[in-house]
């Protein structure tokens, strides 16, 4: 019967949030194919500073001989943040050559996760979670108060590259649903208000407090604590004096 029951009220919540699929471009979860454009072709110079170089160095120190490549992921990540946020094909190469390998493999890295944007992207980076438990507790509103906002529609970038947009998979906050990834930042138990306040934030060059907007702590219950209510006990708790 509890079954049943759970059954028709997911159905409905599913119904009252159904919307047509979104798309994307190609960077998010599209066709895997690079196009030489003005802004990310293979002749475009690319290189580390010198302060990434040595950070590299230090990265690559933690793998043994034969096993560098397992340093490819960290390494694409400092080429993206150096890169203003995306990954361009040159910056693929330079990372080939570094762990002296096929510039192949590093293609079928940087194409088969999300983290690494292929495209431009904006200074500011919205990646909004619209899976289960996120729709459930209202990322769709969420959705919708940023796209009537900013004036686009996800897999975007408005005009003055302040902001883009994407949907994406979820960020492993369920318990903290509806959320947000802006940057390295969680944002998190959002409320329509609550996006239009720190986007209004980060408009006017202000850090938005990141975290959970409801004003619990972490990921507690949203009601209050309901076990370890009390201070833990010290060391040598119940333990014998002569012990």
């Amino acid at each position: 019967m509890m079954l049943n029951l759970l059954r028709r009220a997911v159905s409905n919540q599913v119904q009252q949030h159904v919307r047509t699929v979104h798309t994307s471009n190609a960077a998010y979860g599209g066709i895997f194919i690079h196009t030489d454009s003005p802004e990310n072709h293979v002749d475009m110079p690319f290189d580390f500073t010198a302060e990434n170089k040595e950070r590299i160095e230090a990265i690559m120190a933690n793998y043994p001989e034969g096993h560098k490549t397992a340093a490819m992921m960290p390494i694409l990540d400092i080429a993206q943040r150096q890169h203003d946020g995306w990954l361009p094909i040159s910056a693929m190469n330079k990372t080939a050559e570094i762990l002296q390998i096929t510039p192949m493999r590093v293609y079928e890295v940087a194409t088969f996760y999300t983290m690494y944007n292929r495209d431009p992207i904006g200074k500011h980076h919205l990646q909004l979670c619209t899976t289960t438990p996120c729709m459930l507790c209202g990322s769709d509103g969420i959705l919708k108060a940023i796209e009537e906002k900013l004036g686009i529609k996800a897999g975007e970038t408005t005009p003055d590259n302040m902001f883009t947009l994407h949907e994406v998979e979820c960020l492993g906050a369920c318990v903290n649903a509806p959320m947000i990834q802006i940057g390295d930042n969680y944002f998190e138990d959002l409320k329509p208000e609550d996006m239009d306040q720190i986007l209004d934030d980060l408009q006017a060059g202000r850090n938005p407090k990141d975290g959970p907007r409801g004003g619990r702590f972490t990921c507690e219950p949203a009601e209050g604590l309901t076990s370890l209510t009390e201070t833990p006990t010290g060391p040598g708790y119940g333990v014998r004096q002569d012990l």
